[in-house]
């Protein structure tokens, strides 16, 4: 007799996986008998829970952006931490291209027929993102590190600046175009949180080769 499973569990099975097929073979490469055959599931069950392979990526996406923006805040509230080391591990943990599968993931959002996804995902970020940022430099200005009376408008115009000016799709630059905004990005922070120049220099961390000099 076939094992009958609640809905959310078959469900979280076949994002399960998607997501390990899609790191293994591509998005392009896998295809939904794949999917089936590693579930281990007919056809129409697998419809029943999306309507495509692109509906599951989807799904994917939204389940990642979650688990991220959870971990972020988990970081956030970690005080054992020091405030500008928890910053950039918010920051990092906020990366979908350090999860296994996220350059497969990021690689479908860019693509233009998904612009109302990308968009979507820039939504949560712009939205959710500051706050949880704000609350650490709050935290700075307590400790006298930072200087700003405002702290939740720095972290809202860092996040917007960042997930439009550093994303391929809105605005188009030469590697070496980019190398050159980054230290101007960081300067313009320091400014903003009236720190001294050059104390914020290891955020650049966060552009991975770009930020230590080199161009990808």
């Amino acid at each position: 007799m076939r094992e009958m499973k609640k809905a959310e569990e078959r469900r979280n099975e076949i994002l399960d996986a998607a997501d390990a097929l899609f790191a293994q073979k591509g998005f392009d490469g896998t295809s939904t008998s794949n999917i089936l055959e590693k579930v281990g599931i007919a056809r129409g069950t697998l419809y029943y829970h999306f309507k495509s392979k692109e509906d599951i990526m989807d799904a994917l996406i939204e389940r990642y952006t979650n688990t991220m923006l959870a971990k972020a805040k988990a970081v956030a509230t970690d005080t054992s931490i020091a405030v500008n080391e928890r910053i950039l591990r918010v920051v990092m943990a906020l990366n979908m291209q350090n999860e296994t599968g996220g350059q497969e993931m990021m690689e479908h959002v860019h693509k233009p027929q998904n612009a109302l996804m990308h968009r979507k995902i820039q939504q949560v970020v712009i939205n959710q993102v500051p706050p949880i940022l704000a609350a650490i430099i709050r935290e700075g200005i307590e400790q006298g590190m930072y200087h700003t009376p405002y702290p939740y408008e720095c972290m809202e115009m860092i996040i917007a600046y960042t997930n439009t000016v550093f994303d391929d799709d809105m605005v188009l630059m030469t590697n070496e175009e980019r190398a050159a905004r980054i230290p101007a990005f960081i300067f313009n922070v320091e400014r903003m949180l009236g720190v001294e120049t050059g104390s914020l220099l290891y955020m650049m961390q966060m552009f991975g080769e770009e930020g230590e000099g080199g161009t990808k």
